[in-house]
């Protein structure tokens, strides 16, 4: 089992950036594949990221690409969320997610472990 804990989530100015952070503890974090999702009120909790156990592989979603960066440090157990250009819409909830049973998830059930959310905030 893994706990996640996430950090770095804020207020920023539209075009701005931020850095979201997420530590694992309990059993090590390069035994996961790892995922960032999101989440506004009244909505389904919409994947972002996610990136491989070694970290040679990163997928994003398509309103993200060319603005968000997954990466991870697996001596650090830790995986972070590189955010720039930020929008207005970027403002939600953002989780941290751990899977030890799929390669190439993208959906929420497909992930077993979640973080507790860190808000970021984009004004406009």
């Amino acid at each position: 089992q893994v706990q996640l804990v996430e950090s770095g989530g804020g207020l920023v100015q539209g075009g701005g950036s931020l850095r979201l952070s997420c530590v694992a503890s309990g059993r090590t974090a390069y035994s996961y594949v790892m995922g960032w999702f999101r989440q506004t009120p009244g909505k389904e909790r919409e994947f972002v990221a996610r990136i491989s156990r070694t970290g040679d592989s990163t997928y994003e979603t398509d309103s993200v690409k060319g603005r968000f960066t997954i990466s991870r440090d697996n001596a650090k157990n830790t995986v972070y969320l590189w955010m720039k250009s930020l929008k207005p819409e970027d403002t939600a909830v953002y989780y941290c997610a751990a899977t030890a049973r799929r390669a190439f998830p993208t959906t929420a059930a497909e992930f077993d472990y979640w973080g507790q959310g860190t808000q970021v905030t984009v004004s406009s």
